[in-house]
Order: structure tokens, then sequence, then C-alpha cells
């Protein structure tokens, strides 16, 4: 299953030569997975409050394809790529039409309150599990 979010270029995401600052593509990822995550069903702070367990990015892998300008209307999918135990796989892609700007691949953890490493809780589990089929 593939999710779809709308992003558009504002000036104050841009940098002196008037294309997007590299690290704003992380933080559209970023708003993408909350609402992949949303989509799933899952509330992010009903788990924290409930469990003490939050995701958190452990890795990122990024490549910038090509730059995105002001005004530029982008979509960002999210793609489940797989899941452990404790681990979340996912492949994010930032593009402008049919042309691709930027591509990540992140992989996501959960954490208890004290940043120990803690498996998924069995919903989680099993609502990735569907997002996976």
């Amino acid at each position: 299953m593939s999710h779809d979010f709308p992003i558009r270029v504002y000036y104050e995401d841009t940098d002196l030569a008037g294309i997007v600052y590299y690290a704003n593509y992380l933080k559209f990822i970023e708003r993408a997975r909350t609402e992949w995550v949303r989509g799933l069903g899952i509330d992010q702070g009903r788990l924290r409050d409930e469990t003490g367990i939050v995701f958190a990015v452990r890795r990122i892998e990024a490549d910038y394809l090509r730059p995105a300008t002001f005004d530029d209307e982008l979509v960002v999918t999210t793609r489940m790529q797989g899941t452990t135990g404790a681990r979340l796989m996912l492949e994010q892609v930032v593009s402008r039409g049919a042309e691709r700007l930027f591509h990540a691949v992140v992989t996501l953890v959960c954490l208890t309150e004290t940043g120990q490493p803690a498996r998924f809780p069995a919903e989680i589990r099993r609502l990735l599990g569907v997002a996976l089929h």
C-alpha cells in the first residue's frame, strides 16, 4: 500500500539559490510518514501515552536527484518495504509530476520512554502486516 502526500514549496523552504534547502526534504518526508502512520489507524500520541513507546528514525539513506524550486507542487509517496518485530523499513519518493526529485529509504524503530529499543506492540504489528500486503 502506498500513500501520497501533496506539498507545495514555499519561499521559506528555499535557499539563496532559490531551490529547496536539502534538509527540508527530510521535513517533507517526516510529514508524509506521519500522515501514512495516521492513515493506518495508528495514533502516535495515544501510543506514547498508553505504552510509553514512540517511533524513531534509526537510519536514512537519501539521494537528492533533482532540485525543487519555489511554488512547485510536489508529492511525497511512502511505501512500506518491510517490517520485523522491532523495525519498519519505508521507501519515500518526492516527485514533481512524473519527475523524481528525492529518494530515501528510512528505517524506523520503537523506543521506550528511556530511549531503550522495544518491539512493536501486537496491534501495531497487525496494522503493519495489513499495510504490507
